[in-house]
């Protein structure tokens, strides 16, 4: 893969195009919104300058992975590209609208790879002429430090487009499992219900939330509680991937809670809100 797009410059796109421009790749990173791109391209620079700081990264890497990435505001930019990664917003008919270009644009080699959480990637493939050339490649947050790629293979993605998928995830630096395409897949498929279930523990009075928390990390060895996770994550993330479990299983034990349905609601959504199971505010 020697060019890759990513479209989508928040979060996860700003991580998945800092990863492959520091593996050799000239990476294009499109969002409709300058702002956002230039917000990108600073969080960029600011985790580079962390790596070398910490010694993983020599100096001159630093500059030649932000050489290799330029910013664009239309999808045409992706004409040429080897590879394409989605990493919009988490919706289907969205999603389904950037492929549908994206077939027209890209040459016919093109691999077209989502970085969705949950949403199925069969449906995705649909919306294009290459559904064989259509992949999950779904990357953890922070991506630069997160060593995972869930790789998701579609009802018609072939074997040769999951091969080379999985080699290219390898060659950053990445182990990969691979998942067949049921709702959540395999990560969010265990991780969810269990941040669900600790927002019903809380709900019915289990225990608090520091309690609920504490348990999950000193008796379980979690990094990070479940309510304290589900904020870095977002709560609307956590209950759309809720709603997605539970409409496309049909089993009541993936309803989301009503006080994660609550909150969302409310607008307090997490860290990014400043407001969730935690406060978040100036210095916190």
């Amino acid at each position: 893969m020697k060019h890759v797009t990513v479209v989508g410059a928040g979060t996860m796109g700003n991580g998945i195009a800092h990863v492959f421009a520091q593996f050799g790749r000239e990476v294009t990173l499109v969002d409709v919104a300058q702002e956002q791109l230039d917000r990108a391209l600073k969080t960029i620079e600011k985790n580079l300058e962390r790596q070398v700081s910490k010694g993983t990264i020599p100096a001159d890497v630093k500059a030649a992975t932000l050489a290799r990435i330029r910013a664009a505001r239309d999808l045409d930019a992706a004409r040429g590209s080897d590879l394409v990664v989605e990493a919009i917003v988490e919706n289907t008919q969205a999603k389904r609208d950037v492929f549908a270009k994206l077939d027209t644009i890209c040459p016919p080699h093109a691999i077209l790879a989502s970085n969705t959480s949950s949403i199925s990637i069969t449906a995705i493939a649909a919306a294009t002429k290459r559904p064989e050339k259509v992949i999950g490649m779904h990357f953890m947050n922070p991506v630069p430090v997160m060593k995972l790629v869930e790789v998701v293979r579609g009802q018609a993605t072939s074997a040769e487009t999951a091969a080379v998928v999985k080699a290219e995830s390898e060659a950053l630096g990445k182990t990969v499992v691979v998942a067949e395409d049921y709702p959540g897949f395999v990560s969010n498929r265990v991780l969810l219900p269990m941040i669900n279930e600790a927002v019903y523990a809380l709900m019915e009075g289990v225990s608090d939330r520091d309690g609920i928390d504490t348990v999950m990390k000193l008796g379980m060895n979690h990094p990070m509680g479940p309510l304290q996770l589900a904020d870095f994550i977002g709560l609307d993330v956590c209950l759309h991937i809720m709603e997605v479990l539970h409409e496309g299983l049909g089993d009541t034990k993936y309803r989301p809670c009503p006080l994660l349905k609550r909150m969302v609601a409310a607008g307090h959504l997490g860290r990014k809100s400043g407001r969730g199971f935690y406060e978040y505010g100036e210095g916190a």
